[in-house]
């Protein structure tokens, strides 16, 4: 499918994003490329292949769940403004 500066410039309306005229053409290029694209996609043979819900529905693979760091809970509430039984203290922002 391919498209011109018209169509281009009536998609920016649409979508109301503002466009010089002198840049249609080349929006127009890359869009068509991109349709020619999704059409190509469109074409491959799918049948047998499952759909997936989410690229993720398979197991990954975990980390050790090991300590890496050490505890410095001292040394950053040294420098904090305030702090109280281990928290940060912090203005109150919701009344």
């Amino acid at each position: 499918m391919s498209l011109g500066p018209a169509e281009v410039a009536k998609i920016a309306h649409l979508a109301r994003l503002a466009i010089l005229d002198e840049d249609a053409p080349a929006y127009a290029r890359n869009l068509s490329a991109i349709l020619e694209l999704v059409d190509q996609m469109n074409a491959v043979d799918t049948t047998g292949v499952a759909p997936m819900a989410h690229p993720l529905d398979m197991a990954q693979r975990l980390r050790p769940d090991e300590v890496s760091e050490s505890n410095q809970r001292a040394h950053f509430q040294a420098i904090a403004p305030q702090t109280e039984a281990g928290l940060y203290l912090v203005p109150k922002v919701i009344e």
